[in-house]
């Protein structure tokens, strides 16, 4: 009589020699290492050409506000949607400022940079207040400068680049018109 035998399934050798499976451990982590060290160092550039984006952003949306309200002179029956110009991109002006102060972090003794313009050393005459042609002309600046900044932030930036943009190109085509 024939008894059964137990039959298991046929085992085969590892598909990857212990040797081989190191090397890959050992050039995936040197890989891996080299990687964030690369991504670190552009990370830190890129932070930096953004924060000098929003500088300048912030400087047009200062000279914006300025020539609004000196518009405001020159043009009594317009001080409404002028002073709603002045307001708004003094807004833009701060919420700038604030992300670039927030990007810069803080100083050794817990104060924080400030991004406010600095005083000049000799004062300059005033300007003369522009005209709603050059009030535009300036604004439409700053709607492409702002659109193009958005093209290459990334995030919240992009995304506060982009609605002074829109709020900007508003002004021409509402406000402003």
């Amino acid at each position: 009589m024939l008894t059964p035998t137990a039959s298991r399934p046929p085992t085969f050798g590892p598909a990857v020699s212990r040797r081989a499976a190191l090397r890959l451990a050992a050039v995936s982590a040197v890989g891996a290492t080299g990687v964030a060290f690369l991504a670190g160092c552009t990370e830190d550039t890129n932070d930096r050409a953004e924060v000098d984006s929003l500088v300048a952003q912030s400087q047009l949306a200062r000279r914006d506000a300025a020539g609004a309200a000196a518009a405001i002179a020159l043009h009594p029956d317009r001080s409404a949607a002028l002073d709603l110009v002045r307001v708004q991109r003094t807004a833009h002006a701060d919420a700038l400022d604030a992300e670039i102060a927030r990007a810069a972090g803080t100083y050794p003794d817990g104060t924080t940079p400030t991004t406010s313009p600095s005083a000049s050393a000799a004062p300059t005459a005033p300007a003369p207040p522009p005209t709603l042609d050059q009030l535009r002309a300036e604004l439409a600046e700053s709607q492409r400068s702002a659109a193009d900044s958005a093209r290459t932030l990334s995030g919240y930036r992009a995304g506060l680049s982009a609605s002074i943009s829109a709020a900007c190109a508003t002004y021409l085509a509402v406000v402003l018109s």
